[in-house]
């Protein structure tokens, strides 16, 4: 009895990932200011997140992650206004992704000032995350120079929050 060729198995496409669509989710990600958002269809999850980087000199780009199991989504590049540079050993940093407050409730007066002196590990600020209050303290002593952050403004990761020179 003569062989015959295997067929090929029939393609599985309901694990493809529509590209249009992570442009979409990224798009509404963008216009949002969101940093991620996650969107479900039966078996198929899209998550796609923008990293945050510290502001650069000239510009600053986001880019856009597609996850599990979808393909990545390109994003324009924005351009920023010039930030004021600093010495990374005075820049105060975000330990966590979060909200930060600059007061210990919003009756209260700030936890400190421009102008003011802190030393190493005064209670500078808080950042919440997950119904969580963690206190931020100054990395080293010296003179607040600069905020970076606004009152109750989500933070990222790694993101400046003030300077101590």
């Amino acid at each position: 009895m003569p062989k015959t060729p295997a067929s090929k198995p029939a393609r599985d496409t309901s694990s493809e990932i529509d590209a249009g669509l992570v442009r979409e989710i990224a798009l509404l990600l963008s216009e949002t200011d969101l940093s991620e958002i996650e969107v479900e269809r039966g078996d198929l999850r899209i998550r796609v997140a923008r990293q945050a980087y510290a502001p650069a000199p000239v510009a600053t780009a986001a880019t856009y992650v597609a996850a599990a199991p979808a393909a990545a989504a390109p994003a324009p590049a924005s351009a920023a206004p010039a930030a004021p540079e600093h010495d990374h050993a005075d820049v105060l940093k975000s330990p966590m992704v979060g909200t930060v407050y600059l007061r210990p409730s919003p009756d209260s007066k700030p936890f400190i000032e421009v102008g003011a002196h802190v030393t190493e590990g005064q209670k500078v600020l808080l950042v919440e995350a997950m119904k969580t209050f963690n206190d931020i303290v100054a990395h080293k002593s010296g003179t607040v120079t600069a905020l970076l952050v606004e009152d109750a403004q989500p933070v990222e990761y790694g993101q400046p929050l003030m300077v101590i020179a």
